[in-house]
């Protein structure tokens, strides 16, 4: 139990349905939608809809997502990767010949976004409520205006140059030339029209006719490849998920081409140590060189599975992680393995439990901070650029090729117990949320903390060559990991933001918490 004379939040214990997320909008929204009947997946679509309206930045619909939905009763979560896919014409060939590499602004990052089309299909299948009605929330933000939060106004502020560049961009998220301060009413009048389309045509109204063509044309004008067939083709997929068993809990990931493959290849690491009763500086050294090991395969290895072999059976084998655990010296840091990278990015999740015990962890991200930077003038979406991921290194898993997914670091967890779920959860933060589900399901399971304890410990990242260390940590953890050997990168900022639901099935409650890092807040009832 927390110390109640210091500043900090409490879980929210609920006896019949509960939702967290980043933003108090979102978290309204959702909570609604369960009190008035609507299931955990109505409830999530609301919340995250609304949220890509007013923490822009993050999410939208101009971006991609991935859930896990566990129906009451089911032994196995559904896994839908709702990611889009590159043009058609997108060759690797076609980069090379030209000396073209993809960077953050350009259209080539823009991948067609896959969120709409797998928001569409999780209300067909499992919700109970029509798209239309689950968008009004989300339609009335954009249209009659929200007040902008602290913690996406401290982002916005730290992003303004993405939209700058972009007349049209700047023209509907700048205020002056500037970033909105805390508590500036914002609206987006051409986003709320093309809510309107979705809500009354269904994922059509966003992949075919005016908006499809608005965003293609752009694309194009700015030197993409993409096609209205492209869009038309747009579908999510639903998968089968990857699951590992950690202190006898089953730990379930949406497999490649998102990453948390590496979060139980760590889990699978960590299992014969004694998290729990490890020193603080010895627990962040084996974070450390586990998450090296991990990240060092997924940069070589994690693609999408379709049109690249990604050795799935061999990582989670006992045969890779028994040597992965041979090459840790818990003496020493091992020489990290660098492989080009980019920065953090920027994404949104969401979680939801309903009175039926129906469960849905979901992730929705435009990838960087405002993503591509890249507007559609007349539909008002903002395109992501998770294509910014893919290389253009013919014979690598994830070169870009046409109509492939690149790696994505977005990844939704479900932990589940004797058949049946026990927490969804998710941690935001790039390409830290590997690492970070680590983090969080550690705290639950081998440090006995409480869900908002595990959200509000100090992180650590060991990921470029150094260790990125939050505020929180006693002070001579850093000097204790330099003697080891390890680059300490004091973190500046905070590192992610995530979200759980702990379903206490012989108590028959439910405990939620949110992160604190963030603007968001988890409700009950």
């Amino acid at each position: 139990m927390r110390d109640f004379s210091r500043p900090g939040r409490s879980p929210v214990y609920a006896a019949n349905a509960a939702v967290a997320t980043s933003h108090p909008l979102s978290t309204l929204a959702a909570i609604e939608v369960l009190r008035s009947g609507g299931n955990a997946v109505d409830a999530a679509i609301a919340a995250v809809a609304v949220q890509g309206v007013v923490d822009p930045l993050m999410t939208g619909i101009g971006g991609d997502c991935f859930a896990l939905y566990a129906p009451a009763g089911a032994a196995v979560p559904v896994a839908l990767n709702g990611s889009g896919r590159s043009p058609a014409a997108a060759e690797d060939s076609w980069y090379l010949e030209r000396g073209l590499t993809i960077g953050p602004t350009s259209p080539h990052a823009v991948t067609v976004p896959g969120a709409v089309a797998a928001w569409a299909h999780l209300v067909e299948r499992y919700g109970t409520r029509p798209l239309g009605e689950l968008l009004a929330p989300a339609i009335a933000c954009a249209e009659d205006g929200y007040p902008v939060q602290p913690r996406v106004a401290f982002d916005w502020a730290r992003n303004v140059a993405r939209v700058a560049g972009d007349p049209a961009a700047a023209a509907a998220y700048l205020v002056d030339g500037r970033a909105p301060g805390v508590g500036t009413i914002m609206r987006h009048p051409a986003l709320a029209a093309t809510l309107r389309r979705i809500a009354t045509e269904g994922p059509r109204g966003f992949y075919e006719g005016p908006v499809a063509e608005d965003i293609v044309a752009r694309l194009r004008e700015l030197g993409g490849l993409h096609s209205l067939d492209d869009f038309a083709g747009a579908a999510p997929e639903t998968v089968t998920p990857i699951t590992t068993r950690y202190r006898g809990y089953d730990v379930y990931e949406c497999p490649p081409s998102g990453q948390g493959l590496a979060a139980l290849m760590m889990l699978n690491v960590l299992t014969h140590s004694d998290v729990g009763a490890l020193s603080e500086l010895d627990r962040v050294h084996l974070f450390a060189e586990a998450c090296k090991q991990a990240y060092h395969h997924r940069d070589a290895l994690f693609a999408d599975p379709v049109l690249a072999r990604v050795p799935v059976e061999h990582l989670l084998s006992d045969a890779w992680h028994a040597s992965a655990r041979g090459a840790i010296d818990m003496a020493r840091a091992q020489e990290p393995v660098i492989w080009p990278e980019v920065a953090h990015k920027d994404t949104v999740y969401l979680c939801v439990v309903d009175r039926d015990g129906n469960a849905i962890s979901l992730i929705n991200s435009i990838f960087q901070g405002f993503g591509s930077g890249i507007l559609a003038p007349e539909s008002g979406v903002l395109l992501h650029n998770r294509g910014f991921s893919f290389r253009v290194e013919p014979g690598h898993p994830n070169t870009i090729g046409p109509r492939k997914r690149p790696m994505h670091t977005i990844i939704p967890g479900m932990l589940m117990r004797d058949g049946r779920a026990v927490a969804p959860f998710g941690v935001m933060g790039g390409h830290y949320q590997a690492m970070g589900h680590v983090e969080l399901l550690t705290g639950l399971i081998d440090r006995g903390l409480d869900v908002q304890e595990a959200l509000d410990a100090p992180r650590s990242f060991a990921y470029g060559g150094g260790i990125e260390l939050e505020p929180g940590f006693s002070p001579d953890l850093a000097a204790g990991l330099m003697a080891r050997g390890h680059a300490v990168r004091p973190e500046a900022g905070p590192i992610g933001g995530g979200q759980v639901i702990w379903i206490d099935h012989a108590a028959g409650t439910l405990a939620a918490g949110s992160d604190p890092r963030k603007d968001g807040s988890a409700l009950g009832y």
